[in-house]
Formats: C-alpha cells, sequence, structure tokens
C-alpha cells in the first residue's frame, strides 16, 4: 500500500516543484526547457498508454478469444469521448492562457487559470490511479516499474503546469506564498482522484481491462491536444521531438525490462 500512495503523491509533487519556481525564477522557464520537458512526458505518456494500460487491458481480455479486442477498443473511445466533452465544457489550459482577449479582471483570469489546470488534471489523476489498482490485482499484466515511470512523466509534465500557474499569478500582484499555494491547489486534484479510483476499482475488477484503456483515450487525447503541439511550435521543434523519442524509448524498455 505504501508504493500505491507513493506513486499518487509522484505528480502531485511534480506540480507542486514547479509552482516553487516563483521563489527561484524572475521569469518563466526557457523556452527550450519548456520543450523539452513536454516532449519527454509526452513521449513517457504515449508508451505506457501502449504497455502499461492497452496491452494489459487486452491481455486480461483473452477468454473472449478473437474479440479480446473489444473492452480495449470501448474503453478507449470512452476515454477519448470524455476528455472531448471536458474540452468542450470547461476552458482549457492553452486557451484560458493564451487567449487574446481574456477575462475582464485580474481575478477572472486568475480563477480561469486555476480552474483550468486543476481539471485539467483529473483525467492523469485518474490514469494514475487506475495503473495503482491493476497492480494490486493479480491478474492485471501491470509491474510497480512501469506504474511509477507512468506516475513520473505525468510529474514531469506537471512541472511547466505549475509554473505556469504561479509565475503569471505573482506577475499579476499575488505574493509568492498566495501564488504558490494556488499553484499546489491546481495539483491536489491528482491524489484524490487517483486514490477514488483505486477505490472503486477494487470494487469493480472485472471491468479493469475497460478502465485501463479509458485512461489510455484520455492521456492520448491529453498528448495529441496539449503536448505535442507545445512541444513542435515555433522554431527549434526537433527539440521537442528528440525528449519525445527520449521519453518513449526510456519508458518502453522501463516497462518491458521491468515486467
Amino acid at each position: 500500500m505504501n508504493t500505491v500512495i507513493t506513486g499518487l503523491l509522484v505528480p502531485f509533487f511534480g506540480t507542486a516543484v514547479g509552482a516553487a519556481c516563483v521563489f527561484f525564477l524572475r521569469s518563466g522557464l526557457r523556452l527550450g526547457v519548456q520543450r523539452a520537458l513536454t516532449g519527454f512526458a509526452a513521449g513517457v505518456m504515449v508508451a505506457a498508454s501502449i504497455w502499461s494500460l492497452i496491452v494489459p487491458a487486452v491481455e486480461q481480455s483473452e477468454p473472449m478469444g478473437r474479440l479480446a479486442f473489444l473492452p480495449a477498443f470501448i474503453g478507449f473511445w470512452l476515454g477519448i469521448l470524455f476528455l472531448l466533452l471536458l474540452d468542450h465544457v470547461i476552458p482549457h489550459l492553452h486557451r484560458s492562457i493564451d487567449q487574446t482577449e481574456g477575462p475582464k479582471s485580474r481575478l477572472d483570469r486568475t480563477v480561469m487559470m486555476v480552474l483550468a489546470v486543476t481539471l485539467h488534471n483529473i483525467p492523469e489523476g485518474m490514469a494514475v490511479g487506475v495503473v495503482y489498482a491493476g497492480l494490486l490485482s493479480d491478474s492485471s499484466g501491470i509491474t510497480a516499474g512501469g506504474a511509477l515511470a507512468l506516475a513520473l512523466g505525468i510529474a514531469i509534465q506537471n512541472f511547466p503546469e505549475g509554473a505556469i500557474i504561479s509565475m503569471p499569478l505573482y506577475s499579476e500582484g499575488k505574493s509568492k506564498q498566495s501564488a504558490f499555494f494556488l499553484g499546489v491547489l491546481s495539483g491536489a486534484v491528482e491524489p484524490a482522484f487517483g486514490a477514488l479510483t483505486v477505490v472503486a476499482a477494487g470494487l469493480i475488477v472485472p471491468a479493469m481491462p475497460y478502465l485501463l484503456s479509458f485512461a489510455a483515450g484520455a492521456m492520448l487525447y491529453v498528448v495529441v491536444e496539449e503536448l505535442i503541439p507545445e512541444m513542435s511550435a515555433g522554431r527549434h521543434s526537433n527539440t521537442g521531438v528528440v525528449f519525445f523519442a527520449v521519453g518513449f524509448s526510456l519508458m518502453m524498455a522501463l516497462d518491458v525490462a521491468l515486467g
């Protein structure tokens, strides 16, 4: 159980460390650093979606024979559609931060930024929770190393997100302590929803293939919608691509070698 608790807290720690940048940096993270971190996290999350989520989901459905793909197929699309709905209902991260017109008041913009990142973190917390719920299941095919690698990949992605909240809030007049607190608060939903997912998945073990592939669909939506555009925008986009490859190959090696 200590392993599960640690894994659930790792992504939250990434957000907190990113938010702490407000105490050490006068401006935000350099573009090259952001692009490298985003590319690396995207690579880790894509590889984890395949080896840590979709492959175990298919393996658990092997008794269905030729239809063993069906639970993974259904769960994957449910994850995609869930994030698509979330994208239309709430302000999305890049839209809320980069929009030119913006809210009329600083308070409105602050609320929008915190809300966007907070809700954006919910499916990631659920993905980590599903993986660790699968780890607790004897027939899941998920390794402790693969689960931890996924949590680390999301933590790396959360690092610049924490800075994205705390740094602008400080520049708009918030104290460093308040900006840090709001940045940390945005990541608190991840361990909370991760823990809820672990409990729920433990009660409905037969649904594990659907939950694993649901998490994969949700994470791949985030990668394609958020991370890939961020890592490849502007000049020197090859930095993001190279670190994507590094993250993908590292996650693949860890998951297979530790399996």
